[in-house]
């Protein structure tokens, strides 16, 4: 499975961006798809992700200003975010969780979210 991912950038604060994630190859078992970030000297944490039945999940810290969707048909997940925080700054890196044995775990390139005044 490659992922990869776009639409990163700088805003001001309250601005909002939209992030996508294209996804290709075996995309069998594929149970969810997602976004994570991570800064300098933190671990990576999870975002947002959508599972294969639609069901979406949010970091508290996100809820209700950031949304995650997805088109099956182009394979492709996106991340909505508006009211953009100065602490949402990090790197946003696609995820995607695949079942099987072994459970694999995709991880997209990452793209740089900046919110500064």
């Amino acid at each position: 499975v490659q992922l990869q991912a776009s639409g990163g950038g700088s805003v001001r604060p309250g601005g909002s961006l939209k992030l996508s994630c294209t996804a290709s190859g075996n995309l069998g078992n594929i149970y969810s798809m997602g976004w994570y970030r991570q800064v300098p000297g933190k671990l990576r944490e999870v975002v947002a992700f959508i599972t294969n039945d639609g069901s979406t999940n949010y970091v508290d810290a996100v809820k209700g200003r950031f949304a995650i969707s997805r088109d099956s048909a182009q394979n492709t997940v996106y991340l909505q975010m508006t009211s953009l925080k100065p602490e949402d700054t990090a790197v946003y890196y696609c995820n995607a969780y695949q079942l099987g044995s072994p459970t694999m775990y995709y991880w997209g390139q990452g793209t740089q979210v900046t919110v500064s005044s």
